[in-house]
């Protein structure tokens, strides 16, 4: 038994993103997790492309060293086969729109009744109760509803889609696995457990908590794109380069931007950036535009100035420093016994269960046999 969560049981009845990226942390820190899929198909993800070897490869890294059972809810037969296992469960964590649980015999009611222990965890968009709770929705709309996605999307005639599913993993992800262990801290102490709300449209206004200060204490709303960390200040900011790259600039303390307006050669007129920010953001676009980002990059290096060249995902993979931190350590296996690279997940190497291991996803239905009546 390895890991911090060694020793805990957990039910996965959650698909595609959030909840199977929760899931994976707590099977990573070495609890035992069980997805309970239906019949047929399992989790949506796993007709998704691209493959690796039989397997959809977003499924595989979202569900690397679990365990799969395939039963059909709605059927009560197939139902009371699960009952042992919710029994004896730790933690349960399902993502189905509020109620469908509850109809399914499965709400936190009925389960904490078999097992007052349980530590429940519902992921939706808008939380379990309240005026959207059945709105249907995805991660643009979870961002757009919380205002995040205003502070900064382009233009109306060129809008710019963030490159990463926020809500998903920043509002859904992260605050069920860090309640879950609030949870069974708690039930540690006090002998009982509870039911987790995460709703990832509140979950992602943490992010905003710079727009919502200045909002709250001086009435100054945000405008998109235009604030000190959204591309309203020359001290962070993105300049292309004259072969095409980007330098990722955010020299924002005055020792930086000192230093990286001597590295640019940035004339003095233009160095005080609160007289014209965008008189100031123009010049020093026209200076980095002057030269390539292999010239910018020892340069601003050199600088130490909080400035660097955007990397595309293939260098950042490549990079020795990620590489010599073990964040590639870890290995997923198709059936066939090729392997990539696990995802790497922000957790502590001394809590983890499964550092240098192979292991795969999980065949639809694998454990039936094994953990069923």
């Amino acid at each position: 038994m390895k890991g911090a969560l060694a020793g805990v049981t957990v039910l996965d009845f959650t698909t595609l993103l959030p909840g199977p990226m929760a899931t994976l942390m707590l099977a990573e820190a070495g609890a035992e997790v069980i997805k309970v899929e239906r019949p047929g198909t399992g989790d949506d993800m796993r007709g998704y492309q691209p493959r690796f070897g039989d397997q959809s490869v977003n499924f595989a890294m979202l569900n690397r060293g679990k365990r799969s059972i395939a039963l059909d809810l709605k059927d009560p037969v197939e139902r009371a086969r699960l009952m042992p296992l919710v029994d004896r469960a730790d933690v349960l964590i399902e993502q189905y729109r509020p109620g469908v649980m509850e109809r399914l015999g499965l709400g936190y009611e009925a389960v904490s009744a078999r097992n007052p222990g349980i530590v429940y965890c519902s992921i939706t968009g808008y939380g379990q109760d309240g005026p959207k709770r059945d709105v249907a929705g995805h991660d643009l709309n979870y961002i757009g509803d919380a205002g995040l996605l205003s502070l900064s999307h382009g233009t109306p005639e060129q809008p710019v889609l963030p490159p990463a599913l926020i809500a998903d993993i920043a509002g859904g992800s992260y605050p069920a696995v860090v309640n879950i262990l609030l949870a069974l801290r708690e039930r540690d102490r006090a002998g009982h457990g509870c039911h987790i709300d995460v709703a990832m449209t509140e979950a992602v206004l943490p992010f905003a908590y710079w727009a919502i200060g200045g909002a709250m204490a001086v009435g100054k709303w945000p405008r998109s794109g235009g604030e000190l960390v959204t591309g309203g200040s020359p001290r962070y900011h993105l300049y292309p380069t004259r072969d095409g790259r980007l330098v990722a600039a955010a020299p924002l303390e005055p020792k930086f931007w000192a230093a990286f307006c001597d590295c640019i050669g940035l004339e003095a007129r233009w160095r005080d950036d609160a007289v014209d920010p965008a008189g100031t953001t123009a010049r020093v676009a026209e200076i980095i535009a002057t030269e390539t980002a292999e010239t910018w990059a020892p340069r601003l290096a050199a600088a130490d100035c909080c400035c660097s060249i955007v990397r595309t995902l293939e260098e950042a993979l490549d990079d020795p420093h990620f590489i010599e931190r073990g964040l590639f350590a870890e290995r997923l296996a198709d059936t066939g016994g090729d392997t990539i690279p696990a995802l790497a997940l922000p957790l502590a190497r001394s809590l983890r269960a499964r550092l240098g291991e192979t292991l795969g996803a999980p065949e639809l239905g694998a454990d039936n046999d094994a953990l069923l009546d």
